[in-house]
């Protein structure tokens, strides 16, 4: 993350102020950390910190911490990105599979289907109509996060939108509790709930100056995504 001739790469996690470099090496394990022009604190301090206070402070919504992801350690510059996102989609659709799985499983009493090939269809069938609502929804967060960019410079186009939905949806990684403690669906939607709130925590650090408007208009993506997202998963649930 040294400086490197290019400007503005990265931003303060306090104020979101464009700042040219986090932190100067002067030698392995010997940095110092920069601060900001604007807020005059240290402008990155997740750098010198553990991993397990960084996803703290992510399950605590602190948009320090998602500033951190999004533009500091998440960049193009510091991440193969391309990588990172065909990763991290896989993961989220399969997450989302094994959410209507389990709602299948719970609401209908389905049982496995007797043969592999009998699985590996119905598996299929499963994965499009994930596939499918995962895309109604990123269509809405991904168009709504351009209007609501449309007043500044555009700071993110869609592949980094569509990631950084993903990476906010990481309360979807708590499912896999569910493979080995029994839990009611209720605790399902109680997930749901904690991925809108990331999200819009989310949405709201895309945007570097955010007022009281700006928010109302992050919740309503938020809102209106997860809604179409609910209204068309039940009704794939149903045709199940």
């Amino acid at each position: 993350m040294n400086a490197d001739g290019c400007t503005n790469r990265f931003r303060c996690v306090q104020c979101g102020f464009p700042i040219d470099t986090l932190y100067i090496q002067y030698s392995p394990g010997n940095i110092r950390l920069m601060k900001c022009e604007y807020c005059k604190v240290v402008a990155d301090e997740y750098i010198e910190c553990e991993v397990m206070i960084l996803i703290i402070d992510l399950i605590l919504h602190k948009p320090q911490a998602y500033r951190h992801l999004f533009y500091n350690r998440f960049s193009k510059e510091a991440v193969n990105f391309q990588g990172l996102l065909w990763k991290s989609v896989l993961a989220f659709l399969l997450l989302d599979i094994y959410r209507m799985w389990t709602l299948r499983m719970n609401e209908n009493e389905w049982t496995l289907p007797a043969t592999v090939v009998s699985f590996l269809l119905d598996f299929g069938k499963m994965f499009a109509r994930v596939v499918l609502e995962n895309l109604i929804f990123l269509a809405v967060m991904i168009h709504g996060t351009g209007k609501l960019q449309s007043a500044s410079a555009r700071v993110f186009g869609w592949k980094e939108v569509s990631l950084i939905v993903i990476i906010s949806s990481y309360f979807k990684i708590f499912l896999m509790a569910m493979m080995v403690w029994k839990f009611p669906s209720s605790v399902i939607f109680i997930i749901d709930m904690f991925v809108m709130s990331s999200n819009y925590v989310a949405l709201k650090v895309v945007e570097a100056v955010i007022t009281d408007s700006m928010m109302m208009r992050c919740l309503t993506v938020c809102l209106v995504a997860h809604g179409l997202k609910f209204l068309s998963c039940q009704g794939l649930i149903v045709q199940c």
